[in-house]
């Protein structure tokens, strides 16, 4: 209970006692009406954390063959007290490499997405701005990058440029703006509509402060999103072409060539593909969560 003073006219003075209200909890509120928001959230910033603490983390180099890391029969070893997710065919720690493979696969993923963000918003803006023949063009281009396989794409222009890992952003990134491109354009064609773009262009604004400080602010919500779930599919797809051995090359730590490694002796090493596809699972589970969530929390029909 709670006391108020109140002071009368004539001088007398009265004290009045009403019940306190709890203030909700801002905190327990939003992550009751976005869970995924915070789930997700707890896994990215986890990744990145092992990420960026792959090296102070991880018990020894990833690359180092142990000499007593194989068996007497030269099979791996199961995970025991030194190697808590055992050993690879190489007698190389397995923790340790699904650490550093943390590294790879959030640094393709990132700095892909953000080159297919770069891309496709600039493309998207300016198609979906502009009209015409300009639109015409670019969403001609943007029908061919999305009617031939992605994966085909990638595998030919990573072929082209080299095994790597700044080579194999590139190539995602360069190669997978289109679903970008068409998502922006269809919300430029939306917000060039309203009023304050009208008015900015009545008085004189040059065009590229129209396009990057009025339309783009507006449409940054869906753009979120979308690069959130990129980053998560990007990150699926350097394992598939790491898998397939045109991704990251050995003896480079990275989840795919992981896989790929482990599924030649799986019948009597199956840890080999258990850990590196948990953390895979994880990670991409995580920023799918994430962008799911954003998704909601910035949809405008939702229910305030």
């Amino acid at each position: 209970m709670s006391e108020i003073t109140l002071e009368t006219a004539n001088g007398l003075k009265q004290t009045l006692a009403y019940p306190q209200k709890k203030m909700p909890n801002r905190f327990v509120r939003l992550l009751k009406a976005y869970p995924l928001v915070f789930v997700g959230g707890i896994m990215v910033l986890a990744l990145i954390f092992i990420a960026v603490f792959a090296k102070q983390l991880a018990p020894y180099n990833p690359n180092y063959q142990f000499p007593n890391g194989l068996a007497l029969s030269g099979a791996p070893l199961a995970p025991n007290h030194q190697f808590i997710m055992g050993t690879d065919d190489l007698g190389r720690d397995i923790f340790s490499r699904v650490l550093y493979g943390a590294q790879v696969s959030l640094e393709v993923g990132v700095f892909s997405s953000l080159i297919s963000l770069f891309i496709g918003t600039t493309l998207g803006i300016v198609s979906g701005y502009f009209g015409k023949w300009v639109d015409s063009i670019i969403m001609r281009i943007t029908d061919i990058m999305l009617a031939f396989p992605y994966i085909l794409f990638v595998v030919a222009l990573v072929a082209v440029l080299g095994q790597s890992v700044t080579n194999l952003f590139i190539a995602i990134g360069v190669l997978g703006w289109a679903v970008t491109a068409r998502v922006v354009r269809g919300q430029v064609l939306s917000v060039k509509e309203f009023e304050y773009v009208q008015a900015a262009r009545a008085m004189g604004a040059p065009t590229w402060r129209i396009l990057f400080k009025i339309i783009f602010p507006n449409i940054g919500a869906p753009v979120i999103v979308l690069t959130t779930l990129a980053i998560g599919n990007n990150m699926l797809l350097e394992s598939t072409l790491s898998f397939l051995g045109i991704g990251v090359a050995p003896p480079q730590a990275s989840w795919g060539n992981m896989l790929a490694e482990g599924q030649q002796v799986f019948q009597y090493a199956p840890w080999l593909l258990y850990y590196p596809g948990l953390a895979l699972l994880l990670a991409v589970l995580g920023f799918n969560l994430l962008g799911d969530g954003l998704r909601e929390l910035f949809n405008p029909r939702r229910v305030r």
